[in-house]
């Protein structure tokens, strides 16, 4: 069998973009002109930049070069007198439409639509095709000006992740539309590279008497001042407004400029030398290296780091410019990608109302509205919700539930747990107890953990018939042990870490009606299958099977915040409040305000329904990606469920070699123990999910997971 061949990837197409976006806090501020005077300025110092406009309205495209409204005509200007760089032109518009007006109306006129993704990619494209040191980039409009019905400019340039210089009017009223472009700017975790104030031709605004000259200073002062407040040391340069822009106009707007120029090609300068010089990313782990402890790692053979800088979509930006693909989803949480628009306005609406008050004796709008939300999606019978930390927690509060519940009965001797093998359910004291003695991964602590019962593994698979056989163990281990059970507790049709198994939903119709013919509490661990992950909200709704109690967490804030929940029905409830009784259980950040707002948006977006042509569309290119994995060396089983794939090895893998393989290919996948999985975010493209698959069939025709 042939190996696949290796792609080239030449120098010029992996270096990451370099560059500086011109932004406006509106209309008519001063971006071409700002853009013109930097390239001018750049060029003077023989730096090759480039200004780029990604999107030119209100120009035909063949009159781009020509048109007095074409910004490139204005950058031509700028470049009077200024010697010209072989093969590399003083500009670009990579996308022309004729209707002056914001690029969604304009696009639509000609029955296209743009989209941050596509802009994005032929940005990339064209700083691969071009000998440019830097590109200028220059937005259109202000920072919210449209692209489509659901991304505007902020959203492209959030993409791009370029420090951004601020045009904004210099006129009464206009201070406020640039604090407020620099407050988007922030809360979208770009780099300020500063402020051109640029008077508007009337800064009085028809209003008489105004103080022209004072406004102008004040204006300027105040946001000097507010900056300086933000710890933001972005430069405001003001400029003159010059009725003719001629060469000795164009030299003094570029003196003016100069100091950020110069201060971006330092930026660049220092984003591309190497040794001996550490990179960002370098820098950064050897100080992790010295003071940080990761998940399963030792603290003294530090682990084989990569430094992410900043998200996107459903893709990670490393500190070095590399872009990887995620499969994992951030351990399963971030179903919607990274960075959406909605989760953000969620979390920065909550922060600027009420980030968190503690939750005995109150309450607040965000966590009573998640309950009944959440309560809704779930599985009928379910009728009271407890927040809780994390998944671990949101187990360790089922079992007190459970616990608690059978002790208020007078059932105390059901102080027991039983659980199939091969499950996990954390890594606190309670979860350990009920994940699998031998793989969980937890027995060091076998000594300390309380002795629980477990029974044989669902055998039956979810693609093939079942067999009723496979509940024998079940069945014997519930009569053996009934009145000692306070629950039974497995994770629906998908057991997650502990072998990322695929089981058939009739064995839960079963095993429920065997736990009630025990009067046994039924536990779901949902933590990793709700909100959509096999292909249905809950992986329950497979067998139409309500649990008494039920854990949910990682997707439900969309992985922006940790927060996790556990159901109960009414029947569990009551009994434990039973003659006064109380839940003895109460977290610090119980039911954390901004993480209920955030959740509440993630299931506002998973009620829209979208999420379940995602699912489709990545189990089926799952399907096909991971079919020519079927049958090579070592591969003992290739297994797809909703947007789950797995790949199981014969023995373990090579976790850091597999690794550092999959992020030269650019993408991001954590392989563990013998399996070799993926779990993208709901949003990533087909194509996406191909490249991640064509990953891992690479890494298995190379033999990289071996020892």
């Amino acid at each position: 069998m042939s190996p696949i061949a290796e792609p080239h990837v030449s120098a010029q197409e992996a270096r990451p973009l370099r560059g500086l976006f011109v932004a406006g806090s509106g209309t008519d501020v001063g971006k071409t002109v700002c853009t013109g005077a930097l390239l001018r300025c750049l060029r003077q110092k023989n730096v090759a930049a480039q200004a780029v406009k990604p999107v030119q309205t209100g120009v035909r495209a063949d009159d781009v070069a020509t048109s007095p409204l074409s910004d490139a005509c204005v950058y031509a200007k700028a470049m009077q007198g200024i010697k010209s760089m072989q093969g590399l032109q003083p500009s670009a518009v990579l996308h022309c439409f004729e209707l002056p007006a914001s690029p969604h109306l304009a696009a639509a006129k000609e029955n296209k639509r743009l989209s941050c993704r596509s802009l994005r990619e032929d940005i990339l494209a064209h700083w691969r095709a071009v000998p440019a040191r830097a590109l200028l980039l220059e937005g259109a409009g202000g920072l919210r000006v449209p692209l489509n019905d659901d991304e505007d400019m902020l959203d492209l340039m959030s993409m791009l992740g370029l420090p951004v210089l601020l045009a904004g009017g210099n006129y009464l009223g206009g201070l406020n539309h640039i604090l407020l472009s620099v407050e988007a700017l922030r809360h979208h975790g770009l780099v300020l590279a500063g402020v051109a104030l640029t008077p508007a031709a009337d800064p009085a605004m028809n209003c008489p008497g105004v103080d022209v000259a004072g406004l102008l200073t004040d204006n300027a002062r105040i946001l000097r001042k507010k900056l300086e407040g933000m710890d933001c040391d972005a430069p405001v340069v003001e400029l003159p407004r010059l009725e003719k822009l001629d060469w000795s106009g164009w030299e003094r707007l570029t003196d003016l400029l100069r100091p950020i120029a110069l201060q971006m090609d330092l930026r660049w300068s220092e984003q591309g030398q190497g040794s001996p010089e550490l990179l960002e990313e370098e820098r950064l782990i050897q100080r992790d290296g010295k003071t940080v402890w990761h998940p399963y790692a030792s603290a003294t053979d530090v682990p084989s780091l990569n430094a992410v800088s900043r998200t996107f979509a459903n893709r990670m930006v490393l500190a070095d410019g590399k872009e990887l693909v995620d499969g994992m989803s951030s351990w399963w949480a971030a179903i919607h990608g990274y960075n959406h628009p909605r989760l953000l306005d969620a979390l920065h609406s909550q922060a600027g109302r009420m980030p968190h008050v503690m939750f005995g004796g109150l309450t607040h709008e965000p966590a009573v509205a998640l309950a009944e939300h959440l309560l809704d999606l779930m599985p009928d019978g379910l009728e009271r919700v407890f927040f809780a930390d994390s998944g671990s927690v949101a187990v360790e509060v089922a079992l007190k539930m459970a616990l608690q519940y059978q002790q208020s009965r007078g059932e105390r001797q059901r102080t027991r747990f039983l659980a199939p093998r091969g499950g996990y359910h954390g890594d606190t004291i309670g979860a350990m107890s009920v994940c699998d003695p031998v793989t969980g991964m937890h027995s060091l602590f076998s000594g300390v953990l309380p002795q629980q019962l477990f029974m044989e593994r669902p055998s039956c698979r979810f693609d093939q018939p079942f067999d009723p056989t496979c509940l024998d163990d079940a069945r014997r281990m519930l009569t053996e042990h009934g009145k000692e059970l306070a629950a039974v507790i497995l994770e629906p049709v998908v057991q997650g870490a502990g072998g990322m198994w695929f089981y058939h939903p009739e064995y839960l119709r079963e095993l429920a009606l065997l736990c009630r013919q025990a009067d046994t509490l039924l536990i779901f661990d949902e933590i990793a299958t709700g909100f959509g992950r096999t292909g249905k909200m809950f992986a329950a709704e497979w067998a139409e099977v309500s649990p008494d109690i039920l854990c949910c967490g990682k997707g439900l804030t969309g992985g922006m915040l940790t927060l996790a929940a556990t159901a109960c029905s009414r029947q569990v409830a009551e009994g434990i409040c039973r003659d006064g009784g109380v839940f003895m259980h109460g977290p610090t950040f119980m039911a954390n305000a901004l993480a209920c707002a955030v959740a509440g948006a993630s299931l506002d977006m998973l009620a829209s329904g979208n999420w379940r042509k995602q699912v489709d569309d990545i189990e089926l290119a799952l399907r096909e990606g991971l079919a020519g994995c079927q049958g090579l060396p070592d591969v003992v089983d290739v297994r797809v469920l909703g947007a789950i794939g797995v790949v199981e090895m014969r023995d373990p893998v090579n976790t850091r070699a597999l690794q550092q393989f999959f992020v030269e290919h650019g993408v991001w996948l954590r392989p563990f123990n013998h399996l070799i999985y993926l779990m993208p975010p709901y949003v990533t493209p087909v194509e996406d999910v191909a490249q991640l698959c064509a990953a891992v069939e690479k890494a298995l025709h190379m033999g990289v997971y071996l020892p």
